[in-house]
């Protein structure tokens, strides 16, 4: 294998068989790191921690990290919080070095292998290692989103214009399928612990070393399969000020696409609420449904599995009426999910059936954005502008969260707190019928038949 930096290819794709093993290679990072974003984000870890903190509690009941007293439930929000703050300054810092270098391919290897080391070493921590625990959180997902904004840029050059729709659709359905079979996995050896002589907290790390490892070991394939692209640019200041340069020429030039910085704000949007409900779907299950751990956890394999068929079903969808008239109906189809849940989800088969119904538009919205938004970016800028994307997915995450506490809060419903995400849904559709996509697309110097 040639090395990428010493040997880049023209930038863009060549859409030739070379192009073609590039793109299967691509799709495997979205099932390496899946693991690490189902296994131990969504379900393993935050509790894991809470009862690490709750058994490192004082007499008053709470922690103390740092001298500072927090409540041990509180400390996974605060922890995810934190997370989303170095990311806000940590991203930008890749996305220029990405640019600038050319090395995308060895930063991608080294972000991947860093939040696998962080996630395998998770097998370590035993009663009140709370801090070490947070402590390798933090550090691996501020890895995992450096490595997404790695791997997002990768698209406009190993994708033809025609056909990015159907290759976002295809990684975001293998990431789906591989996190769904680690998870099965998973949850197979935590209800089953006990008969296999394993305590719970030891089936808990179990999960979250096997998705390191998961996570590193699949990695090797895009590693080896993706190429850099254009020649490096040459430095002209220290990296960090490079990185916070670049953001701000970016939110800048942002003026000078007004259809991106508008894609942009809807996506701020109605994607916060997307977060929101998966985020928050589980919960209410468990209180206002009194719903078993078996339901819920089935409820999330079938999130799971059956977004690989909507990613897929909806890159058809884009091909007859364009990406962006694609979401549009995927976030009507999240509209009618929340008032079915507000008003019909009473059991476990309703609530399986609304979960159903989530993973049937997740995976089409989330592919299609992503794809959408890479014909809105200038070329040779995608870390850059990548970066921007994935800090609004993770640095506007609270606001939904506190949309829908402070309506829980004031009605003690918390099928009215479900319901007010609508909000975000009505926001953000409203705003994406307003992008002219070809218009945004040559703006960046970039032109597809495929927009509308």
């Amino acid at each position: 294998m040639s090395d990428g930096a010493a040997a880049p290819l023209p930038p863009g794709p060549a859409g030739s068989r070379a192009s073609r093993r590039e793109q299967r290679a691509w799709y495997v990072y979205d099932w390496a790191n899946s693991a690490f974003s189902t296994s131990v984000v969504t379900v393993f870890l935050g509790p894991y921690l809470t009862s690490l903190a709750r058994s490192a509690a004082s007499a008053d009941g709470l922690i103390h990290p740092f001298g500072i007293p927090v409540a041990p439930q509180a400390y996974w929000p605060y922890l995810v919080s934190l997370s989303v703050l170095l990311q806000v300054f940590f991203l930008p810092v890749f996305g220029a070095l990405a640019d600038s270098s050319r090395r995308k391919r060895e930063m991608l290897a080294a972000l991947a292998w860093t939040g696998s080391a962080a996630t395998t070493a998770m097998f370590a921590l035993g009663p009140g290692a709370y801090l070490a625990g947070g402590a390798l959180f933090l550090a691996a997902n501020i890895a995992f989103g450096g490595s997404i904004v790695i791997y997002n840029s990768f698209l406009p050059e190993i994708a033809a214009p025609e056909e990015r729709d159907r290759v976002s659709s295809r990684g975001w359905g293998i990431g789906y399928l591989g996190g769904g079979l680690l998870l099965a996995a998973h949850l197979a050896l935590f209800t089953n612990a006990e008969a296999w002589g394993l305590s719970t907290g030891q089936a808990v790390r179990i999960a979250l070393a096997t998705s390191g490892l998961w996570w590193g070991l699949f990695t090797l394939i895009p590693v080896a399969g993706i190429h850099n692209r254009g020649p490096r640019k040459p430095a002209r200041e220290p990296l960090i000020a490079a990185g916070f340069g670049q953001l701000a020429r970016t939110l800048r030039d942002l003026r000078l696409y007004p259809q991106t910085l508008l894609f942009l704000a809807a996506y701020l949007i109605y994607n916060d609420g997307i977060q929101t409900v998966i985020n928050m779907a589980t919960q209410f299950g468990s209180e206002e449904l009194k719903l078993p751990l078996k339901t819920l956890t089935a409820a999330i394999l079938i999130t799971q599995f059956v977004a690989i068929a909507g990613a897929l079903g909806f890159d058809r969808l884009a091909v007859r009426m364009g990406s962006r008239k694609a979401i549009m109906w995927s976030l009507t189809v999240w509209l009618g999910t929340l008032v079915y849940v507000y008003r019909f989800v009473h059991t476990g088969a309703q609530f399986i059936a609304a979960a159903a119904l989530i993973g049937l538009v997740l995976g089409g919205t989330q592919a299609l954005s992503r794809s959408l938004y890479s014909f809105l970016i200038p070329p040779g800028r995608e870390a850059e502008y990548f970066s921007l994307y994935e800090i609004s997915d993770k640095g506007t995450s609270w606001l939904g969260p506190l949309f829908l506490g402070l309506t829980l809060q004031w009605t003690g419903s918390f099928r009215l707190a479900i319901l007010s995400l609508v909000v975000f849904f009505l926001a953000g559709l409203a705003l994406l019928s307003r992008v002219d996509a070809r218009r945004g697309a040559l703006a960046a110097g970039n032109a597809s038949p495929a927009l509308s």
